[in-house]
């Protein structure tokens, strides 16, 4: 397979760390855009102000299609979509709970809400 690497557009911004997922795990452009506008899944990234989705393969070899984006303001009314990694998780990947808060947090918060 030639890995045709992605162009930066008005849209869509492309890190070398994603060029290179993509190419290790033979992702094209066009299936990390699908994933990225048709999620089954979609969580906040690892890094602080990414989101991360997925959408799971339909073969019989199971894993899952993972894209961690930034949404990017640009100089233009629209935002541009900047892909910083793209892989592959083998199976079906667990679904990440709620953030821990703890209890005094959350009664604090229950008294300003009710005042």
């Amino acid at each position: 397979m030639n890995f045709k690497i992605p162009k930066n557009t008005e849209k869509f911004s492309w890190t070398n760390h994603s060029t290179r997922k993509m190419m290790q795990y033979q992702l094209s452009e066009a299936r990390v855009k699908r994933v990225m506008n048709n999620p089954k899944r979609k969580e906040l990234g690892i890094a602080p102000g990414t989101i991360a989705v997925m959408q799971p393969n339909s073969s019989k070899h199971s894993y899952e299609v993972w894209v961690m984006y930034q949404l990017i303001k640009s100089k233009v009314k629209s935002q541009k979509l900047k892909v910083i990694t793209a892989w592959k998780y083998p199976g079906k990947s667990p679904i990440r709970g709620q953030i821990p808060i703890p209890l005094e947090i959350l009664e604090e918060l229950g008294e300003i809400i009710n005042e």
